[in-house]
This record gives structure tokens, C-alpha cells and sequence, in this order.
């Protein structure tokens, strides 16, 4: 940092990519191909895709489209529904698992939802579910009120389900066998004659054997999100790398080193937003019961905030916050199924963000964010929140170094809404500079990797702009052909 900076107290500024906004009308048109009979550019193809996500606070459906040339991606639409405005189950329907919050959800209600939300997106995007859109993937955060892990694989066939009633086709929603079943515009843009989806996405492998927790796919989707993310910046998000998706509940990943795929050496998970939910909720501005940060915040009000006081704040509220290695003997950490022995056994280690005990001391928390509202007023609680999220983060770090899994030169990526809202990535950023020279906030890192995942599953990678392998590295596609004997190893 200049002296001038420090005078004047400006920190470094963080890098964040935000999704650039698009038209697929204007944007075929604009690269419809050569202005001239001279010129040689190739007509831009773009690779449509829908990523439907049921999450604790929010549902939403974000349709993008990814130039298959230089690995853009455009927004064309984000519609959000509020999770908690589900209808609830029916007499005769079966309860099959609850938000964070405790929304009770029935597989009939999830699919309507699904179904309403695909359907509003695509009309706003003008996308033609028949003809212009390419792949849907499913996912979901709501994996703190199941039983075990393996439940949450209910939920992605209800997920399914709202799809398919949407009039999504099947052949849209899993990976090609072959370039003849895609559709004649991304044949050349498609590598299956070369390889085949084997599991890696943006050249990481999942843990090993069992499913270790509840929101892997999780991590594995914003991972690959946010190395999508940051080609709209100059920043290097490849291999090794750390990603921290802050939604109502944490979920990301730490990866090593290793060639051509790298190996998942971490998995964070817990709370995440729902701490700062908790603390929001104690103002009495929002529903206490339902309401999230979300709808208490106010950039004019931020102004107005005492950062010195809410920086103490913080570090109250810290007082009740759990962070660490996932013991052994556990089942489930800040409310998420997890198996740490299997974990263990795959080489992985599991670090969670809990309030107490599975979340016991939410309360509390809400509580204390009362006081510090009563004290301090709604200024200084939103910047509480904001350096509650930052504290978050240094802590699950602290613990990711102290057990030695993160590869030195690894690149710090993080998204989600209780990470990149506020002035929390200044924050962030100015906690973690020493330890991270690369670091990358991304919006909408759950959709981007959505839209990252269909094109893995369908071979549709960028050689000449690689999106996988390592830093300052080259593609790896030659490497993984010779791994997997393909067509010219």
C-alpha cells in the first residue's frame, strides 16, 4: 500500500466480476460473423444455459450465455423468488426435508416452485426453451434439514421434476454420449471424438469413495464458477486455489496443485449467511422468523455507520461463532450432514462455521444483534455484518493454514451474498492480502458454474483459453487425452 493510501486510509481495491448483461438477440447479431469478405474472424456460438437453484433464503433461475470462443458469459436474466414464500406441504403430501429457517418442503411444492421460476426466467431472457436453450443444471443449498447426505439426492429429483414440468427435455439435462446428439452448431465447438466427461470439472476431481458432505456439489459448482467468473479479470483463478461460497449456508472448496487434475484437498461448510441473518433479525425491522440481511440493507444508511464500534461488535458476536476442523465424531457441523471419517479417508479435510452447536445459539446471536442495535442503531449493525462475514472468512483460512492444505501460490476466490455485498470485499481483501497475492470476488458463482458444469459434461472446452489446469499453465486437453487413450494421445 502507498504512503498516500495509508494517509488517507484507502485499502487495496478488491477485483469483482460481475456477470455482464446481454441480449441473445444482440448478442448472435453483433458476432454474426465476418463484416467483411476479407475478414477471417469465426462467428461467435454461444451455449445457452439455465441454472436452477433452490437455496435456505433464495430459488432463483439464471439463464447465461457463454461465448464459445472466448469462454464470456452473459447474463440474460436472474429471476429470485424468496425460498420461504414456498407453499407449504399439503395434508397429503410427505415432508421431505426443511430449510435452515425450518420451511418445511414437500417433493410436490419444490416442483411447482422450480417449474414457476424456469418458466418466468426463460420469458423474461426471450430465450426458446425448444430452440435456444442448451443444458439446465440443478442444484441446491438446502441441505441443512436432511438426515444424512445421501437425502439431498431427493431434492435434486425434485428439482428435476420442476424442470421437466417446465417442459424441459430430458436430453437437456444430462451429458451427451456423442457430438451427433448435440446440436449442429456446437459440433465443432464440442471435443467428444477427443474425451469423454470423466467426472473432473475445470480439471478438479471430486473427493474419493463415499460422499463425505452434504454440500459437495456445492463446492464443486463454485469452484468451477468462479474460474469462469474471473476471465472477466486479470486475475489467474486456476489450479491451486481456495473458493468460499458464502449463501445462507458455506460451502467451497480447496484445491492442490496436482496435474492434469487436481485434487479436492478441502471442503468448507456450515453457516454462513445465516449468522448475519440471525444478528439482522434482532432489530425488529425485518420478520423474525423469516427475514434475511437482505432486507435490511441499505447502502445510504452505511454512511452513517461507526466501522471502529462495529468492528467490536463483531468480534462479540464471534464469541458465539464455531470455527474448525469437523471432529471425527460427529454427524452433522453448523447443521450439515457430514461423514469426517470418510472425508479422512479421501484425503480431505472438512472445515465448518457453526453458531454453538448445530446452530443451538441463533438465538443468542439474534439477540445480540438486538443490543447492537438498541446501542449503536441500523448504521453500524449493517457494518457489523460486514466484518462478522469478514471474520468468517479469516478464521476458516486460519484454520485451512494451520492444517497445512493450501498450496502455496493458491488463488482466493469467494461469492455469495453474505461475501461480496456491503463493504465486505474491501474487507475481506484487506484480511487475507498477506497470505492470497490473487484474490477474486464473483457474483452469481453458484450459476456460473452451472453453466461451466454443462459444458464439461458436453466436452465443450476452450483450448486456446483454458479455463482448467494450472496457473500460467497451458490446456491440458493433451494430457488428459493421453490419461484417457483418446483419439489422438
Amino acid at each position: 500500500m502507498s504512503f498516500l493510501s495509508r494517509i488517507f486510509n484507502k485499502g487495496p481495491k478488491p477485483i469483482i466480476a460481475k456477470s455482464r448483461e446481454g441480449n441473445l438477440a444482440s448478442l448472435t447479431a453483433q458476432h454474426a460473423g465476418p463484416a467483411s469478405p476479407g475478414a477471417v474472424k469465426k462467428p461467435d456460438v454461444f451455449y445457452v444455459t439455465a441454472s436452477v437453484e433452490l437455496g435456505n433464503t433464495t430459488t432463483k433461475c439464471i439463464v447465461m450465455a457463454t461465448n464459445l470462443n472466448t469462454s464470456e458469459s452473459y447474463l440474460l436474466n436472474k429471476t429470485v423468488k424468496m425460498t420461504r414464500d414456498i407453499r407449504p406441504p399439503k395434508p397429503s403430501e410427505e415432508v421431505f426435508g426443511k430449510t435452515v429457517w425450518g420451511i418445511e418442503l414437500s417433493k410436490e411444492a419444490v416442483t411447482e416452485l422450480v417449474r414457476d421460476t424456469v418458466l418466468q426466467s426463460l420469458k423474461k431472457a426471450n430465450v426458446d426453451k425448444d430452440t435456444d436453450l442448451d443444458f439446465v443444471v440443478r442444484s441446491t443449498g438446502v441441505t441443512a434439514g436432511f438426515a444424512t447426505a445421501e437425502e439431498a439426492g431427493q431434492l435434486i429429483i425434485a428439482l428435476a421434476d420442476g424442470c421437466l414440468e417446465a417442459e424441459i427435455p430430458p436430453r437437456k439435462m444430462s451429458p451427451a454420449m456423442s457430438v451427433s446428439q448435440l446440436p449442429e452448431k456446437l459440433h465443432r465447438h464440442s471435443l467428444l471424438e477427443n474425451i469423454q466427461f470423466d467426472g473432473a470439472v475445470v480439471s478438479v476431481v471430486p473427493p474419493k469413495g463415499k460422499e463425505t458432505v452434504a454440500n459437495e456439489m456445492e463446492g464443486e459448482l463454485v469452484t468451477a464458477g468462479i474460474k469462469l467468473g474471473a476471465k472477466w479479470t486479470d486475475v489467474d483463478y486456476r489450479n491451486p486455489c481456495v473458493s468460499l461460497d458464502f449463501g445462507s449456508t458455506l460451502a467451497g472448496r480447496i484445491v492442490n496443485d496436482n496435474e492434469p487434475y487436481a485434487n479436492t484437498v478441502g471442503n468448507f461448510l456450515g453457516l454462513a449467511g445465516v449468522v448475519s441473518d440471525s444478528l439482522a433479525r434482532g432489530s425488529g425491522k425485518i420478520d423474525k422468523k423469516n427475514g434475511a440481511a437482505l432486507d435490511l440493507y441499505s447502502e445510504k444508511a452505511m454512511k452513517k455507520a461507526d466501522h471502529k464500534q462495529a468492528e467490536a461488535n463483531a468480534l462479540e458476536a464471534h464469541k458465539l461463532i464455531n470455527i474448525c476442523k469437523v471432529p471425527m465424531e460427529v454427524d452433522r457441523f453448523g447443521t450439515v450432514p457430514v461423514d469426517p471419517v470418510a472425508a479422512n479417508n479421501a484425503g480431505t479435510t472438512l472445515i465448518g462455521c457453526d453458531v454453538g452447536f448445530n446452530g443451538d445459539k441463533l438465538g443468542e446471536l439474534m439477540d445480540l444483534g438486538a443490543q447492537f442495535y438498541d446501542a449503536n442503531g441500523l448504521p453500524t449493525l449493517l457494518s457489523t455484518l460486514d466484518y462478522v462475514s469478514t471474520n468468517i472468512v479469516k478464521r476458516v483460512l486460519d484454520v485451512a493454514f494451520d492444517e497445512n492444505v493450501i498450496v502455496p501460490g493458491s488463488a482466493l476466490g469467494i461469492t455469495g451474498r453474505a461475501g461480496i455485498t456491503g463493504r465486505k470485499p474491501e474487507l475481506i481483501l484487506e484480511a487475507v492480502q498477506d497470505k492470497f497475492e490473487n484474490v477474486v470476488f464473483v457474483e452469481d458463482g453458484l450459476a456460473l458454474g452451472s453453466a461451466i458444469m454443462a459444458r464439461c459434461m458436453n466436452s465443450m472446452g476452450t483450448p486456446k483459453v483454458p479455463i482448467g489446469g494450472k496457473q500460467g499453465g497451458r490446456c491440458i486437453l493433451k494430457d488428459r487425452m493421453k490419461m484417457n487413450g483418446g483419439k489422438f494421445a
